[in-house]
C-alpha cells in the first residue's frame, strides 16, 4: 500500500523544535520505513520529529518509535526504530 495522510496525526507540540507524530496503517514496517514513504508528507515532517507507527504485520498490530533523519525538501526517510514487543506475560 502507499502513505495515506488519513493515518498521520500531530500529536506532541508544535514550534521550532521536533514535534511527535503518530501514524496508523495496515502496511508493514519494513514498508513504512523504507525512504520517501512519507513523501507526501515532507512539507510536515522536519527533521527530528519523532513518529510512533502503527502497523500491521500478518495482521497483528506492531507498534514502533522511530524520527525523521533526512528531509531535504525532495526527499524524506526514517531511521529504523524501536520495535515495542507484544509479548504479554
Amino acid at each position: 500500500m502507499a502513505f495515506a495522510r488519513s493515518g498521520l496525526y500531530q500529536i506532541g507540540p508544535g514550534g521550532s523544535g521536533p514535534r511527535m507524530w503518530m501514524y496508523n496503517t495496515a502496511d508493514a514496517v519494513a514498508t513504512v520505513i523504507a525512504a520517501d514513504y512519507f513523501l507526501e508528507a515532507i512539507n510536515e515532517l522536519q527533521v527530528n520529529d519523532v513518529l510512533v507507527l502503527v502497523t500491521s504485520t500478518g495482521g497483528t498490530p506492531a507498534v514502533t518509535f522511530t524520527y525523521v533523519n533526512a528531509n531535504d525538501g525532495t526527499t524524506i526517510d526514517v531511521v529504523n526504530g524501536l520495535v515495542i514487543p507484544s509479548t504479554d506475560t
